[in-house]
């Protein structure tokens, strides 16, 4: 009936203290023999609560004493997966295959079958929500049928009426329940990527509610969702139809909201800001990864971590507008005919791209060929490229620098290569555009992107 099932215990109902042990138990035919596992969630990570073996005639019985209610999962060997919820409840469940949930039989568990419900008639509405959508737009924006009010005054009356039983089945839950916590969320963090495509009248409200999530509520860090909100909170903001400018706008907005959120809770402010990060930059949303380094490192350093704060000093030192570090080429360099420079500073070129990569990075091998064919172009119009290798052995450093017409300069030190620690470097490929007095103008996120760069600056105009 659905990909993921859930179970539900209620510590309440059966008056358990917390400090009980409970138990899940029952059979699955499919899994004689193999290992059974139960972990639990704990912000980003996961942790084992217990595990044991299937015995030969498919039973098993697995204890679990968490203090909080939260997210399980149940794992096998071969790694099929069964969500639960651990609120204190002893629950049986029999069947073939965590794989196929409707296989399963999950019996004393009243919480459940309140998912079991609404899981099967979410999926619904949320489809019939799209469809109504789609046809709302139609008669709107349609000559042929915007004529007729009705119809769509029908269209807009159902709209309501789905979303207001939908609303009321969640209202409806106990209070005291983890699935009253857990239910919205699930829904909102599903319900992104229609929004984004088929109902784009709810993006605001969505934005909003993603907003509001309080990060200080330790039931968040035992829901499994921390990642997923995270990511979807940025993707939709991203996806929402707005300009460029106006979407780092937006998400400068949530990132302030999120900063200061997370003062309530600093044992997790680390945890949640640098995953935001992480985020931002594999998305190449740089503008905002840097509104929120900068943010992070003026206003809430007593919070930050070493960690974190070399991952975020990169955009106070390396912004757009600084003086880059110079650097003295070694003694391991690849060196062009037309160069004869020993540091960057003597360069003679108008600008300088400067590339941080290595032949151990599939990122940067993926980007080599690319790089080699629009050079000659690049140079034709005043740029010059310097490659600063993280290999760690001259063979490596051979392979990169095969067919390179540009210099290519090594220490063979990797990430602990001053080079690298100069530019504080966290990850690669790696790009900076400088001019002639080593001014940061640009920090491209790919080699199309600098192409798009020199065809607009150097070549249109």
């Amino acid at each position: 009936m659905k990909q993921i099932a859930l179970i539900f215990f209620t510590i309440s109902l059966l008056g358990f203290s917390k400090a009980d042990s409970q138990t899940i138990s029952g059979t699955l035919s499919a899994h004689v023999g193999q290992e059974l596992r139960l972990d639990g969630f704990n912000g980003l990570q996961t942790y084992t609560i217990n595990s044991t073996r299937i015995s030969s005639d498919g039973s098993f019985t697995l204890s679990y004493a968490e203090k909080e209610p939260g997210m399980g999962i149940l794992i096998t060997a071969n790694d099929e997966t069964f969500v639960v919820v651990l609120s204190g409840e002893d629950i049986r469940i029999e069947g073939e295959s965590l794989s196929i949930p409707e296989t399963l039989n999950i019996s004393n568990c009243r919480e459940n079958t309140l998912f079991e419900q609404y899981a099967s008639e979410h999926v619904r509405r949320e489809q019939t929500l799209t469809a109504w959508a789609y046809l709302n737009r139609i008669y709107e924006t349609d000559e042929l049928f915007s004529i007729h009010n009705e119809p769509q005054k029908a269209i807009l009356k159902e709209i309501g009426r789905i979303k207001t039983e939908d609303e009321a089945f969640l209202a409806g839950l106990n209070p005291e329940s983890y699935i009253y916590y857990y239910l919205p969320l699930r829904k909102l963090v599903s319900s992104v990527s229609a929004v984004a495509q088929f109902r784009t009248e709810d993006i605001p409200s969505t934005i909003e509610s993603f907003r509001h999530i309080d990060y200080t509520d330790d039931r968040l860090f035992r829901t499994g969702l921390l990642g997923d909100i995270i990511e979807s909170h940025v993707w939709l903001i991203e996806n929402s139809g707005r300009s460029l400018d106006s979407v780092f706008v937006e998400l400068n907005i949530s990132l302030d909201i999120l900063a200061e959120n997370l003062t309530g809770n600093p044992d997790r402010f680390n945890e949640i800001a640098e995953r935001f990060f992480d985020v931002l930059e594999e998305r190449s949303l740089f503008t905002s990864s840097e509104h929120l380094a900068l943010n992070l490192l003026n206003n809430y350093g007593q919070f930050i971590s070493n960690r974190l704060s070399n991952k975020l000093e990169k955009y106070r030192n390396m912004r757009i507008g600084n003086t880059a570090p110079d650097i003295e080429f070694t003694e391991h360099t690849h060196r062009p005919e037309h160069i004869t420079a020993t540091r960057l500073s003597e360069i003679d070129a108008d600008y300088i791209m400067v590339l941080f990569a290595a032949q151990w990075c599939p990122f940067c091998r993926q980007m080599m060929p690319e790089l080699r064919s629009k050079y000659p172009a690049w140079r034709e119009h005043g740029v010059e490229v310097v490659m600063i290798n993280l290999d760690d052995t001259p063979q490596e450093f051979r392979q990169i620098t095969d067919g390179v017409t540009f210099l290519s300069t090594t220490d063979f030190q990797r990430w602990n290569s001053p080079m690298a620690r100069a530019y504080h470097l966290t990850s690669i490929p790696k790009y900076y555009l400088l001019n002639r007095d080593l001014e940061i103008i640009l920090r491209p996120n790919s080699v199309n992107h600098m192409d798009a760069w020199v065809d607009w600056n150097l070549i249109k105009n």
